[in-house]
């Protein structure tokens, strides 16, 4: 099956700005580890349309891991805004500073050594190692545990059915090229073997694959019913100065948006939201509420704005100069609270206007 996989791969790979294509690697240029590994934990749970400006934007910006290990934190937080799931971008840093200071700048080679690295789990050891340095590591994410689900009509549900699925991958892969294997398989996923109305008729590996001869392909892997995801609730209080400065104070290290600038507020509960005071003296409006979903819990925020006076001293959080703020620097959930802010200070002084 790999000698088919790969005769596919070689004439169908996609082209991306982290990898190398098999032609450039039969002339002899060799995978970056450190665009590999990049690429790798910002495709965590975002898609590759999501993921192709950031990617650029970050090596245009820190091209070595040596450059990103010296890079300030909230400078790469903000580059970091929007790609959600920010524990990632705090071990981006934690592990590119390890690297830099314990290993010369230079990635260790095999899996095993990787895992020793913050932040650096089984899948994204595996994919270094295979992609970057050759070793006949197995790599399994989504699209490859659906290839391989299907391939051997795996019928048991997810998660159950990974370390199954895993060991599947594992009989795969081969010696020669696994580094080209492992991204033939996500491929084969991406843009074939997809959740909906595969492409079996021109898989190269539908010869072999169980699931097509029984005709259960569309219906694998099966998984479990998702538990109902929680609702909590907040509130978010987005003051600005005249001079448009902008009250925000930076959330704690651990925990859900951590060390990300966001907007004064309580804490979140499944209850509704209890009064939480002001983070400054000012007329503070409730001006509605903001709708987000994060990957265990649904959060519902009642945002309240507020003009503050220039001289306004806050008991929370600090005022960022309009010059120096960014609303892209924000997480997604945050500048959500600041469109709805803005839109309604807009209207109010429209309002005015009109008078």
């Amino acid at each position: 099956m790999s000698v088919a996989l790969l005769r596919w791969y070689d004439a169908n790979a996609r082209v991306m700005p982290w990898r190398v294509s098999p032609e450039d690697i039969r002339l002899g240029q060799r995978p970056d580890p450190y665009r590999v590994w990049l690429s790798e934990v910002m495709l965590q749970q975002t898609t590759v349309a999501a993921v192709r400006d950031y990617f650029r934007r970050f090596t245009d910006r820190w091209p070595t891991v040596r450059d990103l290990a010296a890079a300030e934190d909230a400078k790469v937080m903000a580059e970091w805004a929007g790609l959600g799931y920010y524990a990632r971008a705090r071990n981006l840093l934690k592990c590119a500073r390890v690297i830099a200071a314990d290993h010369g700048g230079r990635f260790p080679a095999t899996a095993e050594a990787l895992l020793s690295l913050p932040g650096i789990g089984p899948y994204t050891a595996a994919a270094i190692a295979a992609i970057a340095f050759d070793e006949p590591a197995t790599v399994v994410d989504g699209n490859v545990e659906r290839v391989v689900a299907r391939l051997f009509a795996v019928t048991t549900p997810l998660p159950a059915a990974k370390r199954e699925l895993t060991e599947r991958a594992a009989d795969l892969t081969p010696m020669a090229r696994p580094g080209d294997h492992a991204q033939a398989m996500m491929d084969l996923g991406a843009t074939i073997c997809t959740p909906r109305n595969p492409a079996c008729s021109i898989c190269p590996l539908s010869s072999a694959c169980r699931a097509r001869a029984l005709g259960i392909a569309a219906d694998l892997p099966a998984k479990s019913p998702k538990p109902v995801k929680p609702t909590r609730h907040g509130i978010a209080f987005a003051g600005f100065r005249r001079d448009g400065a902008a009250l925000l104070e930076r959330r704690p290290e651990r925990g859900l948006l951590g060390g990300m600038l966001g907007w004064p507020g309580g804490a979140w509960s499944e209850r509704a939201p209890a009064e939480a005071p002001p983070p400054a003296a000012g007329d503070w409006r409730r001006v509605g509420e903001v709708r987000h979903t994060f990957t265990h819990f649904h959060l519902v925020l009642e945002v309240r704005s507020a003009l503050l006076d220039t001289a306004a001293a806050p008991a929370a959080g600090h005022f960022v100069a309009a010059e120096h703020f960014r609303p892209a620097d924000l997480p997604t959930v945050m500048r959500k609270v600041h469109d709805l802010a803005q839109a309604a200070m807009a209207a109010v002084e429209g309002g005015r206007g009109g008078d």
